[in-house]
């Protein structure tokens, strides 16, 4: 499906045309990436490539998606055509801004696209060569052939219509403690929306951080959607990132087009909208 093993890297790379992303997220993302990188990867930034941010996050959130065609540009720096392989991480175990960058080539209609389960810390066990340098993006290059996002996702007056209808399932992955609203360290109230139910995202995962076989993913959202057809089922975090990563482990479970809340709660919360909590 989308997700593959650090020690696959290396022989899915030696088959072609090959691109490795390295995406991060977070004010010191490029540092960070700077610091130590898989060798060959190429660097791409949560909060500048994959989100047009503003001053406002009640209309769209946190992290916005960009243009499309945006986005397109950006593919076509990066040498990302539509044959291109593409392996993608982060150093969040693959769950922040390498399950966006995932969910957006899909959205674009690509295919070869792979997230390394356990991002750079398997990396890093892996052995695979790190390196602090970085490669230019390409000055001349084709836009990715892309004219809309293909992947479904919902807005603020959808959800509002179906958060309480039992014909949908809206999932919150937020860590259990924020959906309570126990607190809230990002966005500016604690809380859930109303009829939302909570399957956090670190449930997709082992304790080594690395997903949990798709056997076992089939198993658990199976028995936790109840039958909801896949256009029925609605999925958030705080600002659209993390939620990608619950989507790539529906997709790896064989449960495909759900749709994406882009702008989450950071977007719910911020416009007077109902809020439950359970504390």
């Amino acid at each position: 499906m989308g997700i593959i093993k650090a020690s696959e890297i290396a022989d899915l790379s030696a088959t072609g045309d090959t691109v490795i992303i390295d995406a991060r997220g977070g004010a010191d993302a490029e540092d960070r990436f700077d610091t130590g990188h898989l060798e060959g990867a190429l660097f791409v930034n949560l909060e500048t490539d994959l989100s047009d941010k503003s001053e406002n996050a009640a209309d769209g959130g946190r992290h916005p998606l960009p243009d499309v065609k945006k986005f397109a540009q950006l593919l076509g720096q990066l040498g990302i055509t539509p044959e291109t392989t593409v392996i993608v991480y982060d150093d969040k175990r693959g769950a922040m801004a390498a399950a966006r960058f995932w969910w957006m080539l899909k959205a674009a209609g690509h295919e070869e696209v792979y997230v390394v389960s356990g991002g750079l810390e398997a990396i890093v066990k892996e052995g695979l060569a790190i390196s602090q340098d970085a490669l230019e993006l390409l000055t001349e290059y084709p836009a990715y052939p892309v004219d809309s996002w293909l992947l479904p996702t919902v807005d603020l007056a959808k959800v509002t219509e179906v958060s309480l209808d039992p014909g949908y399932v809206v999932i919150d992955v937020r860590e259990n403690y924020r959906y309570k609203g126990e607190s809230e360290p990002i966005d500016l109230v604690a809380g859930h929306i109303p009829g939302a139910v909570n399957i956090p995202y670190l449930g997709n995962m082992g304790e080594d951080g690395e997903f949990l076989s798709a056997d076992a993913l089939k198993e658990k959202y199976v028995e936790a959607l109840k039958g909801h057809a896949s256009e029925k089922i609605i999925v958030h975090c705080g600002s659209g990132v993390t939620a990608c990563h619950t989507l790539l482990a529906l997709e790896e479970a064989g449960i495909s087009g759900a749709n994406l809340y882009v702008g989450s709660w950071s977007e719910w919360s911020r416009n007077d909208k109902p809020i439950a909590k359970e504390v």
